[in-house]
C-alpha cells in the first residue's frame, strides 16, 4: 500500500536549455539549474550535458544552444513554482518538464554524469587559468607596438617640416616681387 506523500512525489524529466554562451561557464550554468531545483526542495536523481546543438530557429538571438538533461523526483504540487522560476530565470532561454515514470530506473542512474560534468568543468576551467596566464605576455607586446607608434609620431614633425620650410621660401620671394 502506498501512501500519500509517496502518491504525491515521483520522478520527473527536466530538459533546459542555455544560449551557447553560457557554455564557457559551466559550472554556473549547472548551479542554477541546482538552485532552481532545490528552491523547489526536489532531490536530483542524474544530471548530463545532453548535447550542444544548433537551434531550428533563433531564440532570443541565439544560432546555437546547450541542453543540460535532470532527472529529478519532486512532490507533483511544486512543478509549477520549478516551470515559473525556469520562464522567469534570465539565463535561460527555455525549459520544459515532463513526468518521468516511463523511463526505467537503470536508464535514469546510466544518464548520471555528474562525475562527467565535473571533470569537464575542472578542464574548461584549466584551460581558462592557462589562456589568462598566456595574456600577459600579449600584453608585453603592446608596449613595443606603443613605443613603435610613439616612434611614428616622432617622425611625422619632421615630415610636416620640409613642406614649412618650402612655404617660408615661397614667402620671401613673393615679398621681392612686390
Amino acid at each position: 500500500m502506498t501512501t500519500m506523500s509517496e502518491v504525491r512525489h515521483g520522478i520527473y524529466e527536466g530538459m533546459f536549455l542555455f544560449p551557447q554562451s553560457a557554455a564557457a561557464d559551466l559550472r554556473g550554468v549547472i548551479d542554477h539549474v541546482n538552485s532552481i531545483l532545490d528552491r523547489a526542495d526536489a532531490e536530483v536523481v542524474a544530471m548530463q550535458k545532453w548535447d550542444e546543438r544548433r537551434l531550428a530557429y533563433d531564440i532570443a538571438s541565439n544560432k546555437r544552444g546547450l541542453y543540460i538533461l535532470t532527472y529529478f523526483k519532486a512532490d507533483r504540487s511544486r512543478i509549477p513554482s520549478i516551470e515559473r522560476a525556469c520562464n522567469l530565470s534570465e539565463l535561460m532561454l527555455r525549459a520544459m518538464v515532463l513526468r518521468a515514470e516511463h523511463v526505467p530506473t537503470e536508464e535514469i542512474e546510466a544518464a548520471d554524469q555528474r562525475a562527467t560534468l565535473e571533470d569537464e568543468i575542472k578542464l574548461r576551467e584549466t584551460q581558462a587559468a592557462e589562456a589568462a596566464s598566456a595574456a600577459p605576455t600579449v600584453t608585453a607586446t603592446n608596449p613595443a607596438a606603443e613605443a613603435s607608434a610613439e616612434e611614428a609620431a616622432a617622425e611625422a614633425p619632421t615630415e610636416d617640416a620640409p613642406a614649412e620650410a618650402a612655404a617660408e621660401t615661397a614667402a620671401p620671394e613673393a615679398d621681392d616681387a612686390g
